[in-house]
């Protein structure tokens, strides 16, 4: 967590990577775009079925076709065809399938063209036997038809293994053919306990594939790195889990399928790297701390297709032609027109009854009324809870004051109760314990004084505010990648040496390193519009804690075109491992209107309006956290909202001495 004290105004994966730079261009206008789509949500021999991938698969092939590839050259592989567009290939997604559909996508391409591959269901890991891993492991997707290991073979049964892929994406590079990897699957299974949890994780183990403990990999040389344009988005880090969760009409999706499906339909023009940005800050807010990983040079290269050029909905048959897929929920409000683009408001109207693709509304619709644009995300749910789960043995400690200070669960929980080490460790929704290192699920502890009813009822407070504030910023800030940011963020880092009050020299910051106690961010802000800015910063911690960081005092926070502030906060000793989030905001200044400074939302306190809270961005934000708010009819739409996002992974080591105050 930091301490703003400084003063404002102021798998890995189944393919190998490449270091290359190459001059990256749009493919020509006549390159022809073929796909792959598998989804395995039904296994023939391993008990590991899933309920996401045949879904994921139905969705990705619907946003391949709203970017321009042709029906005709998708072919999808899915355990469940239910659904799937019209004029596609289908198939099982089985090993001899999936393989022969790579081939004879590779085969009708020429130079300049694409060819898609996606696979969401099971990965896993076996011992590399050929000695091309280095001595490592063989990272695995599995078909449907995947058994366990055969010792005759070496091997776990019809796997595809990152050989067998990384051959097959060379000898399509080697015709000039781009290849795009878009893996929903995870290859690790170690370094977590999973405890329990709403998530269901994309991974099987080497026990469940039985492989015996006696196969150790085989030492050799590094197999070449791939040579030629391609790119690869994994659904998580190399030592992270994938999860697929249900939506509220009670359909499963991967939380990466889901969210870059929405990134993929909101950002016509974005690069690969933009895509993979968005992807994650949309997973970060979401229900795991599952963080997508990239490679390859066409990460800087614009993704295929144009995208949808419509930015509202069509009302068709009386009902929004979109629903949870697209982002929306119950309770939204949209503004309808006659036209898809320009023209007046008819009426401003909220979402009832909303499932994957498509909405009811509250009231009847004005005469005329063909298209909806959303105007504002509804208003939050109080936060819920899982059941506790017992991670202890059972006679370990007592937690009768504790379970019996926990509210009554709910469905569709935000956090995961886990009795652990004498306290309660409230989980993402993924249910996995100290995902960071020890302690990185935060605990409720007891202030002196306090029960455990009151530290409970303190603690998910805080909780519910921190959660919702960062639900309502996300909600009010465009998704859409094609438009110029306002604002600029760079960040300098000094780590702490022998004392925290004797940083190390500024060195721009690497969010793969991670920081530690005592360490120092500077911010660098700049307003890159052509109109002054009102810019603030928070900071969220591991714990749910909302931090005001900029401006302080009432300071000044608004910049004018092209003006700069520096802004400096340092990693509070004791810190312990887990990921934060620095938020940069920026609302444009209107002439006759206060400031907008929104670390008044930081405190408790911020969600609930007062007198002196004017300005229409704060009242709206504050409006929107209020559990009981209630739609007003046609809402004005509130000041443009851009919100850069920073992640942080805190990797404590021994803290060096604090400075002395």
């Amino acid at each position: 967590m930091p301490n703003p004290q400084y003063p404002a105004r102021i798998m890995r994966a189944p393919f190998a990577s490449l270091t290359l730079t190459l001059a990256l261009l749009a493919p020509p206008a006549h390159a022809e775009i073929r796909a792959v789509v598998v989804g395995v949500s039904d296994y023939l021999t391993l008990d590991a079925d899933l309920k996401g991938p045949a879904n994921d698969a139905r969705l990705m092939a619907e946003t391949l076709i709203a970017r321009g590839v042709s029906p005709a050259q998708i072919t999808v592989l899915t355990s469940d065809p239910t659904g799937l567009p019209a004029g596609t290939t289908t198939g099982q997604p089985t090993h001899d399938a999936i393989l022969a559909a790579l081939a004879a996508a590779t085969e009708a391409s020429s130079k300049g063209d694409t060819v898609v591959f996606t696979f969401s269901g099971h990965g896993a890991q076996a011992p590399d036997l050929s000695g091309d891993e280095g001595g490592g492991y063989d990272e695995l997707l599995l078909p449907a038809d995947a058994a366990g290991w055969k010792g005759a073979i070496g091997a776990v049964e019809n796997a595809l293994v990152d050989d067998d892929l990384q051959a097959w994406a060379q000898t399509a590079l080697d015709k000039g053919v781009q290849v795009i990897g878009l893996i929903d699957a995870c290859h690790s299974a170690t370094g977590f306990r999973a405890v329990g949890g709403q998530g269901v994780p994309r991974v099987i183990d080497e026990a469940t594939l039985g492989i015996p403990d006696d196969v150790v990999p085989v030492e050799g040389a590094p197999a070449p790195p791939l040579s030629g344009d391609f790119v690869f988005l994994y659904s998580s880090q190399s030592d992270q889990r994938s999860f697929e969760y249900p939506m509220a009409d009670g359909s499963w999706h991967g939380e990466f399928t889901l969210r870059l499906a929405q990134t993929l339909r909101d950002t016509p023009e974005a690069s690969w790297a933009q895509v993979l940005s968005a992807t994650t800050e949309a997973m970060v807010q979401g229900p795991a701390r599952q963080m997508p990983d990239g490679e390859g040079p066409l990460l800087d290269a614009p993704v295929f297709g144009t995208g949808s050029t419509i930015d509202r909905f069509p009302v068709e048959n009386g009902k929004l032609a979109a629903g949870l897929l697209q982002g929306l929920a119950d309770g939204a409000e949209v503004t309808l027109y006659a036209s898809p683009a320009g023209g007046d408001p008819l009426a401003t109207l909220t979402l009832a009854k909303v499932t994957a693709r498509e909405a009811g509304f509250d009231a009847p619709l004005p005469t005329n009324a063909q298209w909806a644009e959303l105007l504002s995300a509804p208003p939050l749910a109080p936060l819920t809870l899982a059941a506790p789960v017992l991670a202890d043995p059972a006679d370990a400690h007592d937690y009768g004051p504790w379970t019996a200070a926990l509210p009554a669960p709910g469905a569709n929980p935000d956090l995961i109760p886990i009795l652990t080490d004498g306290t309660v460790a409230l989980a993402q929704a993924d249910g996995v314990l100290d995902p960071e290192g020890p302690g990185s699920t935060p605990r409720i502890a007891l202030d002196p004084g306090e029960t455990p009813a009151d530290a409970v009822a303190r603690t998910l407070e805080q909780a519910a505010h921190g959660l919702a504030l960062r639900k309502v910023l996300a909600g009010a800030t465009g998704r859409s990648l094609t438009g110029k940011s306002p604002l600029a963020m760079t960040i300098d880092r000094r780590a702490a040496s022998v004392a925290c009050d004797q940083p190390g020299p500024a060195a721009p910051f690497d969010p793969e390193q991670g920081v530690a106690p005592c360490d120092q961010l500077w911010l660098t802000l700049t307003n890159t519009s052509g109109t002054a800015q009102d810019v603030s910063v928070l900071y969220f911690t591991a714990d749910f804690r909302v931090q005001p960081i900029f401006p302080s005092q009432n300071l000044s926070n608004r910049l004018a075109a092209g003006e700069s502030t520096r802004v400096g906060l340092q990693i509070e000793p004791g810190s312990t491992a887990g990921l934060e989030e620095i938020w940069a905001l920026a609302v444009p200044v209107d002439p006759d209107g206060p400031r907008v400074d929104l670390t008044r939302l930081a405190p408790l306190q911020g969600t609930r309006a007062y007198a002196g809270a004017s300005d229409p961005m704060t009242l709206w934000l504050e409006s929107r956290m209020e559990p009981d708010a209630q739609s007003r009819g046609f809402t004005l739409k509130p000041a443009p909202l851009t919100m850069l996002r920073q992640i942080l992974r805190l990797t404590p080591g021994p803290s060096p001495t604090p400075m002395e105050n």
